[in-house]
Parts: structure tokens; sequence; C-alpha cells
């Protein structure tokens, strides 16, 4: 299958360059996935398309603040570094900006010395391990120095950090946030759960692999970053109880589905598990557990594009795509939902 056959004409004004000011005012678009019909809403309309016996599976994961800005000891340069991810002994994967000048024994100074980072491998596509060394606790390091790495396409500047958490943020470790998550608030969980639908919380730490373009020309040649994710016993318990009752499983996002499609044994059962994910979900692909899918507007050639695809049909998708800017929706990661189901 061609990437190419993921492409969608998108304007540049329908990017969504800041979260509106109520979380669950955004647009909603249904799209039925097994007739491809479409419908518009009001997210927060979404309750009245759960039904009780339902699970909602949330990722509880929060977004670090991983973008540092510092310079090279030896010669004053400006340095940006992306934290990835955290291994062992507070070394870091991470992005540097400009990488090629940062080899192995670089010293780079961020906050006048408050944090200091040496370079101490280059690994899969010129990512750099780098060991940090500081005094006291480096989350409260990084909250004073960080900035939130808000992805390429926003050029505007946050005002409000939590707009770029979900409001059930708990598990820090994410370089990029699960942004369908963004548009329930506490009070519209509250009346999900009300109406008799479980939510079962799963940790999934988004890393950039999600959003780096497709650079192959066929999806089986596309490799997947990998990424850590956590089902917790309640969880997989609910999730199984919904599954058993023969009510749906609807996920919160790509993240949400890729961490259940991970942990899934070969019967869609779940336990409680850790581990990391390198899945890459594409048309053909047959879900073990995920039955909807409530999600954002995804970058055309992305594979989150390529995810939906495989859960309603590649027609189906790009025919509601193309509604979606015919209709002036908002894209991305501050933008508006699609909820793909499958009742009428």
């Amino acid at each position: 299958m061609n990437v190419k056959d993921f492409d969608y004409e998108l304007p540049e004004e329908l990017i969504a360059q800041d979260p509106l000011e109520h979380r669950d005012e955004s647009r909603l678009m249904v799209l039925n996935k097994t007739t491809g019909a479409v419908e518009h809403h009001i997210f927060r309309d979404i309750v009245g398309m759960l039904e009780p016996g339902d699970c909602l599976v949330i990722n509880n994961t929060k977004v670090i603040p991983a973008r540092l800005y510092g310079v090279r000891e030896e010669t004053g340069a400006k340095i940006e570094v992306l934290l990835l991810k955290r291994g062992e002994d507070d070394v870091w994967e991470t992005l540097v900006k400009p990488g090629k000048k940062c080899r192995i024994g670089t010293r780079i100074n961020f906050g006048e010395g408050l944090l200091i980072g040496e370079v101490v491998g280059v690994v899969e596509e010129g990512n750099r391990l780098i060991k940090f060394t500081y005094e006291g606790i480096f989350e409260e390091i990084l909250d004073q120095l960080g900035q939130m790495p808000l992805p390429p396409y926003i050029t505007h500047e946050l005002k409000d950090r939590d707009r770029y958490q979900t409001v059930y943020a708990r598990h820090e470790g994410s370089a990029a946030a699960p942004t369908a998550g963004l548009h329930f608030t506490k009070e519209l969980l509250e009346a999900i759960r009300e109406k008799g639908v479980d939510i079962a919380e799963v940790t999934l730490h988004v890393g950039l692999g999600t959003f780096r373009p497709v650079k192959v020309e066929t999806l089986e040649e596309h490799h997947m970053h990998s990424e850590f994710y956590m089902v917790s016993a309640e969880a997989a318990e609910k999730i199984n109880r919904a599954k058993d009752s023969g009510h749906r499983v609807i996920c919160v996002g790509t993240t949400s589905c890729r961490t259940i499609e991970s942990a899934a044994d070969e019967n869609g059962r779940l336990r409680e598990c850790s581990g990391w994910t390198e899945i890459f979900i594409y048309p053909g692909y047959r879900f073990k557990i995920l039955d909807c899918l409530i999600t954002n507007f995804h970058l055309p050639q992305s594979t989150l594009v390529m995810l939906v695809s495989a859960l309603a049909g590649k027609e189906h998708v790009m025919a509601a795509y193309e509604e979606a800017v015919k209709e002036r929706y908002r894209f991305f990661s501050f933008g508006d939902a699609m909820f793909i189901t499958d009742r009428n």
C-alpha cells in the first residue's frame, strides 16, 4: 500500500494554532465506520453517544516540559534539546539542534549551570544520548527551565501550559500530548460515569515517532519508534468486562488504541502488564479489542491517518477528511475531534 494514498489537501489556515476557551466546545464529526455516513456535532454531545456498559479508555500520561535551550560550553553557541526517552542514571535520548556540532563529549549548559548535559552517545537517526548532572530534583529543574514541546505546525506561544495537558494527566513521561483527550473536562467525564460508562486509565508515554513523517514509499517498509506503556490490573478488568458483556471498548486517542492492541493476547484478553511497543496499525490490521475511537484530525500521509483508516476504511476516512476541510473544521493538536462509531 502506497503512503501517497493517505494524502489530502489541507489549507494552512485550518491548522488550529490555539486551544478553544472551553475544551468541550470543539466540533465533533461522527463517522459511521460501516456506512461512511457523517454527522456534525459539538464535542460535549459525546455523552449521548455512549451507552451504559461501554468502556472508555483514556491515556493518563503527562507531558513534561521537554524542550530545553542551552549553550555549548566550548563556544557559547545556542543549542536546543528535546527530551525523548529517559534511560538509567540520568541519561536521556534526545533530539538536538543543531545536532552535527554536538559530538560525543560536548557539554551543554542550561540555566547558567542549573543543569549540565554531556553527549555520551549517538543512536538511531542521529539522536543524542545526553547524561545530565544537577543538584536537587531533576523534575523541579525541568519545570523551571523547560518549555512545552509543541508540534512544529503550532507557531503561536502557549499562554497556559495546562491546555496542552489532559485534565486526567497523571504519569509524567510524554514528549507530546495525547490530543484527543484535550476535549474532555472533569464535568464531562463525571457525566459519562453517571451514565454507567466505565472509564479505564492506561498509560502510553508519547514519543515523537508517532508524529514523524513516513519517509518510505510503501507502508510495509515503515518502522515505528518504540514507546513505553502500562496497563493496570484494574484497567484490564474493566476492558475485559465490557468485551465479555457484549459492550463496546471506545478508545480516546490513537495512543490508547495502540496501548490496548499491543497489550492484548491473541484472544483479545488483557492482563496487568507493561513494556515497549512498536505497533504500526494500518489497513488490513484486525483489531483485537477496539470497537470505536475518539480522535483528532491528523496530518496527511501520517501513521495516524493510516490507523484510523484501518478502523473505518480508507475511502470512508478520506471522504470524511474532505468533508471536514469543506466544513472548515480545525485540524491537528488543538483542533476538532472525530468519533468513529458503529452506531447510526
